[in-house]
């Protein structure tokens, strides 16, 4: 455990954010090897329909983990004043309502998947291979679950080290799975499915041994919760939960736009995508980051604290975004002919220019993440939702008008539209809270 109260900001922040960091560009690096796997071994129509799945099952993983990161703020706000008692009773609490959201989404998936990807215009010829490959990932969900409330709960207490260790352990498991189902035993797209949920619960599993033996485990009398802290609970972790899904909802109707031009664009575009996420996940992660500093932080009464780490994550979040500008531009297109496993032209194009627009737009989207997480963590939960609204209503008039009129380049200024017009609105939103937080903390940070 680590208490992010103390310490030069910035060092602390970056410290944490870094196995975080770490953790998810492999995860997104193994997202990418298998969909090269998938397109060597079962071929380009698999790919595509794995695309096809994607937003689907980012949906379902964007809810829960948002969940337990709503969850988390909880457990960190009681860590930071140095209220055991109150962890346990919020860790008891976590692990009862995610596993009943979790029940109830899994069933929802399993019923809604075919109408979902029927209304997203999903291709005729990859329909079977997409459900196929997303009945088998929706079950594991449950994994999916139990390992991000594990990892989300361990980081609430400053452990962003040991939800690593599990997460790699289960990437080299997926990938050596991935290699012998797709290829020696033949099981095509079922095979792909099966590796990436055996790896889950293998991390899974491991995440939740480690918070067994903590100290923090919970007692059986405090998972007798009263109204109070279920509702906070509730509150915080329906509030992140539902931020994520209206994304992931826009995110949906954009695909059905992106499935409309073709099994040529949508390959060129999952390949895009899956080096766009990598890189995003450089400044993402310095934004989850905050969620958990900013939640101690408030918790032990350190506003004046909270301002400082917001200004030095900008300044990381930066210096990370103008590199990543250097990289994409210097490999974005043998990047996306090595995933798509490809030398078509139109797929090289494309792709190489969705990277270019996104990747320059991180100046935008690195205080997006910032900003909300921030506002989070402090409690406000209003703005960050509107924000996400905002993000899929662009979305849903890029379907209408933009698509239409300019093709997959409409597709490639859409999020970045969004991340503009949200960072504009947060902007505006953290200047307000952060005064009134000042204010209502005044006479605490008067006495230090």
């Amino acid at each position: 455990m680590k208490d992010l109260t103390k310490g030069f900001p910035a060092k602390v922040i970056f410290l944490f954010a870094l196995p975080l960091m770490i953790g998810n560009v492999a995860q997104q690096i193994y997202n990418m090897t298998d969909s090269k796997i998938v397109s060597m071994y079962v071929g380009g129509n698999a790919l595509a329909a794995v695309g096809a799945t994607a937003v689907v099952v980012n949906l379902l993983t964007g809810f829960v983990n948002g969940l337990t990161q709503g969850f988390g703020i909880v457990t960190a706000r009681h860590f930071g004043a140095e209220n055991t008692a109150g962890v346990r009773r919020a860790v008891a609490g976590t692990m009862m309502l995610t596993g009943a959201v979790t029940a109830v989404m899994v069933v929802l998936g399993l019923v809604l998947a075919r109408p979902v990807l029927e209304l997203l215009k999903t291709p005729a010829h990859i329909m079977d291979d997409a459900m196929a490959y997303i009945t088998i990932i929706i079950g594991g969900q449950v994994f999916v679950a139990l390992y991000n409330m594990c990892a989300n709960t361990l980081r609430a207490l400053g452990d962003s080290k040991r939800p690593l260790y599990c997460l790699f352990a289960a990437i080299v498991i997926n990938v050596v799975l991935d290699l012998l189902m797709c290829g020696p035993l033949h099981m095509g797209i079922r095979g792909a499915a099966v590796a990436t949920v055996i790896a889950q619960a293998m991390a899974a599993l491991s995440c939740l041994y480690i918070l067994c033996k903590g100290a923090v485990l919970p007692r059986r009398d405090d998972f007798a919760l009263q109204g109070r802290e279920v509702r906070e609970l509730t509150n915080f972790g329906l509030s992140m939960a539902l931020m994520l899904s209206i994304v992931n909802i826009g995110t949906i109707i954009l695909q059905s736009g992106i499935n409309s031009l073709g099994t040529q664009v949508m390959i060129a575009h999952v390949s895009a995508r899956k080096i766009v996420d990598i890189l995003m996940v450089m400044i993402f992660t310095i934004g989850i980051s905050m969620t958990t500093y900013v939640s101690q932080n408030y918790g032990a009464g350190k506003i004046r604290r909270i301002r400082q780490g917001v200004c030095h994550a900008l300044a990381i979040d930066t210096v990370i975004t103008t590199v990543l500008i250097l990289v994409s531009f210097i490999f974005g297109r043998q990047l996306v002919g090595w995933v798509a496993t490809s030398d078509d032209a139109d797929i090289l194009r494309n792709g190489e220019r969705y990277i270019k627009i996104a990747v320059v737009c991180f100046y935008a989207l690195g205080p997006l993440f910032i900003f909300r997480c921030t506002l989070q963590g402090m409690g406000a939960k209003i703005i960050p939702l509107v924000t996400s609204v905002l993000e899929m209503t662009v979305k849903v008039l890029s379907v209408m008008f933009l698509v239409p009129w300019l093709g997959y380049l409409g597709v490639c200024l859409t999020e970045p539209i969004s991340w503009i017009a949200m960072t504009t609105v947060l902007t505006f939103g953290i200047i307000s809270t952060m005064r009134k937080v000042e204010r209502r903390f005044a006479h605490v940070e008067a006495r230090e």
